[in-house]
Protein backbone atom coordinates (compact mmCIF):
# COMPACT_ATOMS: atom_id res chain seq x y z
CA UNK A 1 0.00 0.00 0.00
CA UNK A 2 3.04 2.30 0.38
CA UNK A 3 2.57 3.55 -3.52
CA UNK A 4 -0.81 3.86 -3.58
CA UNK A 5 -1.97 7.20 -3.92
CA UNK A 6 -4.40 8.21 -1.42
CA UNK A 7 -6.70 10.83 -3.64
CA UNK A 8 -9.27 13.47 -1.69
CA UNK A 9 -12.34 14.29 -3.49
CA UNK A 10 -14.93 16.67 -2.73
CA UNK A 11 -18.04 15.89 -1.69
CA UNK A 12 -21.52 18.14 -1.93
CA UNK A 13 -21.81 20.50 -4.75
CA UNK A 14 -18.65 19.80 -6.54
CA UNK A 15 -18.98 15.97 -6.00
CA UNK A 16 -21.00 15.15 -9.48
CA UNK A 17 -18.73 17.48 -11.39
CA UNK A 18 -15.94 15.90 -10.23
CA UNK A 19 -17.46 12.22 -10.50
CA UNK A 20 -17.82 13.36 -14.51
CA UNK A 21 -14.69 15.19 -14.55
CA UNK A 22 -12.83 11.75 -13.57
CA UNK A 23 -14.95 9.26 -15.74
CA UNK A 24 -13.80 11.79 -18.68
CA UNK A 25 -10.38 11.31 -17.07
CA UNK A 26 -10.54 7.75 -17.46
CA UNK A 27 -11.01 6.75 -14.07
CA UNK A 28 -14.49 4.62 -13.38
CA UNK A 29 -15.93 5.36 -9.60
CA UNK A 30 -18.77 4.31 -7.74
CA UNK A 31 -19.81 4.82 -4.66
CA UNK A 32 -22.46 4.01 -2.31
CA UNK A 33 -25.30 7.24 -0.98
CA UNK A 34 -23.50 7.07 2.24
CA UNK A 35 -20.32 5.64 1.31
CA UNK A 36 -17.05 8.21 1.58
CA UNK A 37 -14.70 5.61 -0.17
CA UNK A 38 -16.05 5.22 -3.39
CA UNK A 39 -14.52 2.13 -5.58
CA UNK A 40 -12.10 2.83 -8.76
CA UNK A 41 -10.74 0.77 -11.20
CA UNK A 42 -7.26 1.60 -10.46
CA UNK A 43 -5.04 -0.24 -7.87
CA UNK A 44 -3.05 2.73 -7.69
CA UNK A 45 -5.73 5.05 -6.19
CA UNK A 46 -7.79 5.29 -3.00
CA UNK A 47 -10.46 7.55 -3.19
CA UNK A 48 -11.53 9.01 0.21
CA UNK A 49 -14.23 12.08 -0.07
CA UNK A 50 -14.50 15.64 2.37
CA UNK A 51 -15.85 18.53 2.29
CA UNK A 52 -13.98 20.66 -0.27
CA UNK A 53 -13.46 22.78 3.10
CA UNK A 54 -11.53 20.78 5.32
CA UNK A 55 -9.59 19.02 2.55
CA UNK A 56 -6.58 21.31 2.11
CA UNK A 57 -6.07 20.62 6.12
CA UNK A 58 -6.31 16.72 5.31
CA UNK A 59 -3.51 17.33 2.46
CA UNK A 60 -1.36 19.47 4.62
CA UNK A 61 -1.63 16.99 7.55
CA UNK A 62 -1.08 13.82 5.27
CA UNK A 63 -4.59 12.27 5.83
CA UNK A 64 -4.22 11.95 1.85
CA UNK A 65 -1.81 12.60 -0.80
CA UNK A 66 -3.78 14.71 -2.85
CA UNK A 67 -7.03 16.21 -3.46
CA UNK A 68 -9.23 18.48 -5.38
CA UNK A 69 -10.76 21.71 -3.52
CA UNK A 70 -11.38 25.40 -3.96
CA UNK A 71 -8.02 27.99 -3.77
CA UNK A 72 -10.83 29.80 -1.48
CA UNK A 73 -10.51 27.08 1.22
CA UNK A 74 -6.37 26.70 0.61
CA UNK A 75 -6.26 30.49 1.70
CA UNK A 76 -9.18 30.45 4.49
CA UNK A 77 -7.41 27.66 6.07
CA UNK A 78 -4.19 28.65 5.43
CA UNK A 79 -3.06 25.58 4.28
CA UNK A 80 0.98 24.75 2.99
CA UNK A 81 0.14 22.32 0.36
CA UNK A 82 1.48 21.91 -3.32
CA UNK A 83 -0.60 23.53 -5.73
CA UNK A 84 -0.19 21.10 -8.64
CA UNK A 85 -2.79 22.34 -10.74
CA UNK A 86 -5.69 24.88 -11.57
CA UNK A 87 -8.85 22.77 -12.87
CA UNK A 88 -11.49 25.91 -13.74
CA UNK A 89 -14.72 23.96 -13.02
CA UNK A 90 -17.80 24.47 -10.56
CA UNK A 91 -20.93 22.91 -9.55
CA UNK A 92 -22.26 24.22 -12.82
CA UNK A 93 -20.16 25.61 -15.35
CA UNK A 94 -16.45 25.52 -16.35
CA UNK A 95 -15.83 29.22 -14.56
CA UNK A 96 -14.58 30.35 -11.68
CA UNK A 97 -16.79 31.54 -8.74
CA UNK A 98 -16.99 34.12 -6.50
CA UNK A 99 -17.33 35.07 -2.86
CA UNK A 100 -19.37 38.24 -2.73
CA UNK A 101 -21.13 40.51 0.05
CA UNK A 102 -24.26 41.09 -0.58
CA UNK A 103 -26.88 42.76 1.16
CA UNK A 104 -30.84 43.22 0.51
CA UNK A 105 -32.31 44.84 -2.05
CA UNK A 106 -33.48 47.48 0.58
CA UNK A 107 -30.74 48.01 2.52
CA UNK A 108 -29.03 50.94 3.03
CA UNK A 109 -25.59 49.29 2.63
CA UNK A 110 -24.45 51.08 -0.81
CA UNK A 111 -20.09 50.39 0.04
CA UNK A 112 -18.11 48.30 2.04
CA UNK A 113 -17.75 51.18 4.41
CA UNK A 114 -21.52 51.49 5.10
CA UNK A 115 -21.21 48.37 7.17
CA UNK A 116 -18.81 49.92 10.04
CA UNK A 117 -20.08 48.39 13.04
CA UNK A 118 -22.31 45.84 11.51
CA UNK A 119 -22.43 42.02 11.68
CA UNK A 120 -21.26 39.54 8.57
CA UNK A 121 -22.73 36.15 8.42
CA UNK A 122 -20.50 34.14 6.22
CA UNK A 123 -18.46 30.10 6.11
CA UNK A 124 -15.39 32.47 4.36
CA UNK A 125 -15.10 33.47 8.49
CA UNK A 126 -11.34 34.15 8.29
CA UNK A 127 -11.18 35.77 4.63
CA UNK A 128 -14.02 38.03 5.63
CA UNK A 129 -12.22 39.10 8.55
CA UNK A 130 -8.96 39.84 6.38
CA UNK A 131 -10.84 41.71 3.93
CA UNK A 132 -12.37 44.41 6.32
CA UNK A 133 -9.58 44.65 8.09
CA UNK A 134 -7.45 45.92 5.27
CA UNK A 135 -10.25 48.00 4.23
CA UNK A 136 -10.06 49.45 7.98
CA UNK A 137 -13.84 48.38 8.29
CA UNK A 138 -15.11 47.12 12.04
CA UNK A 139 -17.48 44.53 11.58
CA UNK A 140 -18.10 41.40 13.38
CA UNK A 141 -17.99 38.36 11.51
CA UNK A 142 -19.93 35.29 12.38
CA UNK A 143 -19.73 31.93 10.94
CA UNK A 144 -22.98 30.77 9.41
CA UNK A 145 -23.93 26.91 9.33
CA UNK A 146 -24.73 26.93 5.66
CA UNK A 147 -28.16 28.48 4.55
CA UNK A 148 -26.31 32.02 4.16
CA UNK A 149 -28.84 33.60 2.11
CA UNK A 150 -31.81 33.24 4.58
CA UNK A 151 -29.92 35.33 7.29
CA UNK A 152 -29.13 38.51 4.77
CA UNK A 153 -31.56 40.03 6.63
CA UNK A 154 -30.91 38.79 10.06
CA UNK A 155 -27.54 40.73 10.00
CA UNK A 156 -26.71 43.59 8.02
CA UNK A 157 -24.90 41.73 5.11
CA UNK A 158 -23.29 37.88 4.08
CA UNK A 159 -20.62 37.08 2.24
CA UNK A 160 -21.60 33.94 0.25
CA UNK A 161 -20.63 31.78 -2.77
CA UNK A 162 -22.06 32.35 -6.58
CA UNK A 163 -21.44 31.54 -9.83
CA UNK A 164 -23.76 33.43 -11.80
CA UNK A 165 -25.20 35.92 -9.14
CA UNK A 166 -28.74 34.35 -10.03
CA UNK A 167 -29.67 32.46 -6.62
CA UNK A 168 -28.79 35.97 -4.70
CA UNK A 169 -31.31 38.45 -7.10
CA UNK A 170 -34.00 35.45 -6.76
CA UNK A 171 -33.59 36.24 -3.26
CA UNK A 172 -33.63 39.80 -3.56
CA UNK A 173 -30.17 40.47 -2.48
CA UNK A 174 -27.51 42.65 -4.64
CA UNK A 175 -23.54 42.28 -4.97
CA UNK A 176 -22.01 45.06 -3.01
CA UNK A 177 -18.46 43.87 -4.29
CA UNK A 178 -16.62 40.64 -4.98
CA UNK A 179 -14.40 39.41 -2.11
CA UNK A 180 -12.31 36.76 -3.57
CA UNK A 181 -12.86 34.95 -7.30
CA UNK A 182 -11.36 31.10 -6.72
CA UNK A 183 -11.13 28.04 -8.99
CA UNK A 184 -10.24 24.22 -8.46
CA UNK A 185 -6.78 23.48 -7.71
CA UNK A 186 -5.22 19.85 -7.11
CA UNK A 187 -3.19 19.81 -4.55
CA UNK A 188 -0.59 17.50 -2.68
CA UNK A 189 0.88 17.50 0.01
CA UNK A 190 4.74 18.42 0.22
CA UNK A 191 5.54 14.73 1.45
CA UNK A 192 3.56 12.66 -1.40
CA UNK A 193 5.19 15.53 -3.74
CA UNK A 194 8.88 14.54 -2.53
CA UNK A 195 7.93 10.71 -3.17
CA UNK A 196 9.13 9.95 -6.71
CA UNK A 197 6.50 7.16 -7.17
CA UNK A 198 3.76 9.29 -5.88
CA UNK A 199 4.54 12.51 -8.02
CA UNK A 200 4.56 10.64 -11.06
CA UNK A 201 0.70 9.33 -10.41
CA UNK A 202 0.09 13.23 -9.44
CA UNK A 203 1.66 14.91 -11.83
CA UNK A 204 -0.40 11.96 -15.04
CA UNK A 205 -3.62 12.34 -13.28
CA UNK A 206 -3.18 16.54 -13.25
CA UNK A 207 -2.16 15.70 -17.10
CA UNK A 208 -5.58 13.62 -17.52
CA UNK A 209 -7.35 16.06 -15.78
CA UNK A 210 -6.28 18.76 -17.69
CA UNK A 211 -7.41 17.03 -21.08
CA UNK A 212 -10.81 16.12 -19.82
CA UNK A 213 -12.05 19.57 -18.86
CA UNK A 214 -10.18 20.84 -22.34
CA UNK A 215 -12.66 18.04 -23.83
CA UNK A 216 -15.80 19.12 -21.91
CA UNK A 217 -16.43 21.99 -24.55
CA UNK A 218 -15.56 20.60 -27.58
CA UNK A 219 -16.30 18.09 -30.61
CA UNK A 220 -14.65 15.96 -33.00
CA UNK A 221 -15.67 17.20 -36.68
CA UNK A 222 -15.15 13.83 -39.36
CA UNK A 223 -15.87 14.19 -43.22
CA UNK A 224 -15.32 13.12 -46.45
CA UNK A 225 -14.37 16.05 -49.14
CA UNK A 226 -13.66 16.48 -52.75
CA UNK A 227 -9.92 17.47 -53.57
CA UNK A 228 -11.36 19.83 -55.85
CA UNK A 229 -13.00 21.43 -52.53
CA UNK A 230 -10.63 21.14 -50.23
CA UNK A 231 -9.31 24.81 -50.17
CA UNK A 232 -13.13 25.97 -49.65
CA UNK A 233 -13.58 23.71 -46.82
CA UNK A 234 -10.57 24.19 -45.09
CA UNK A 235 -10.86 28.22 -45.40
CA UNK A 236 -14.22 27.00 -43.39
CA UNK A 237 -12.45 25.66 -40.49
CA UNK A 238 -11.13 26.90 -37.15
CA UNK A 239 -7.69 28.64 -38.34
CA UNK A 240 -6.05 27.86 -34.51
CA UNK A 241 -5.16 24.48 -35.62
CA UNK A 242 -4.49 23.24 -38.84
CA UNK A 243 -7.08 19.74 -39.49
CA UNK A 244 -5.91 15.97 -40.31
CA UNK A 245 -5.82 15.10 -43.68
CA UNK A 246 -5.86 11.95 -45.20
CA UNK A 247 -6.24 10.36 -48.66
CA UNK A 248 -8.68 7.84 -49.16
CA UNK A 249 -8.98 4.63 -51.61
CA UNK A 250 -10.86 6.70 -54.19
CA UNK A 251 -7.78 9.54 -55.00
CA UNK A 252 -10.58 12.08 -56.20
CA UNK A 253 -11.61 12.34 -51.96
CA UNK A 254 -9.85 12.91 -48.66
CA UNK A 255 -11.19 12.23 -45.32
CA UNK A 256 -10.66 15.76 -43.19
CA UNK A 257 -10.71 15.81 -39.30
CA UNK A 258 -10.57 18.84 -36.62
CA UNK A 259 -11.37 19.86 -33.38
CA UNK A 260 -13.60 22.63 -32.47
CA UNK A 261 -15.80 24.23 -30.02
CA UNK A 262 -18.97 22.60 -29.31
CA UNK A 263 -20.81 25.92 -29.95
CA UNK A 264 -19.44 26.65 -33.21
CA UNK A 265 -20.11 23.33 -34.41
CA UNK A 266 -23.87 23.93 -34.95
CA UNK A 267 -23.09 26.67 -37.35
CA UNK A 268 -20.26 25.37 -39.09
CA UNK A 269 -21.77 21.83 -40.20
CA UNK A 270 -24.24 23.18 -43.03
CA UNK A 271 -21.64 25.69 -44.43
CA UNK A 272 -19.03 22.22 -44.58
CA UNK A 273 -22.27 20.72 -46.36
CA UNK A 274 -22.90 23.04 -48.73
CA UNK A 275 -18.79 23.95 -49.78
CA UNK A 276 -19.16 19.94 -51.02
CA UNK A 277 -18.14 17.91 -47.53
CA UNK A 278 -20.52 14.60 -46.65
CA UNK A 279 -20.18 12.04 -44.59
CA UNK A 280 -19.80 14.46 -41.46
CA UNK A 281 -19.67 12.62 -38.77
CA UNK A 282 -19.67 14.94 -34.75
CA UNK A 283 -18.32 12.78 -31.85
CA UNK A 284 -17.95 14.18 -28.40
CA UNK A 285 -14.67 13.81 -26.78
CA UNK A 286 -13.39 12.96 -23.29
CA UNK A 287 -9.51 13.78 -23.12
CA UNK A 288 -7.68 16.93 -25.25
CA UNK A 289 -3.72 16.45 -24.19
CA UNK A 290 -2.00 19.51 -25.64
Amino acid sequence: MGNVLKLGLPTGSLQEATFDMMRRAGFLLSAGSRSLFPAVDDPELQVIQFRAQEMSRYVEDGVVDAGLTGHDWIVENGSDVVEVAELVYSKAKLVPVRWVLAVPQESRVQAVADLDGGIVATELVNTTRRFFQERGVRVKVEFSWGATEAKARLVDAIVDVTETGSSLRANGLRIVETIVTSTTRFIASHQAWDHPGKREKIENLAMLLRGALAAREKVGLKMNVPRAMLEKVCQLLPAEKSPTISSLHDPEWVAVEVILPEVEERQLVPRLKRAGASGIIVYPLNKVIP
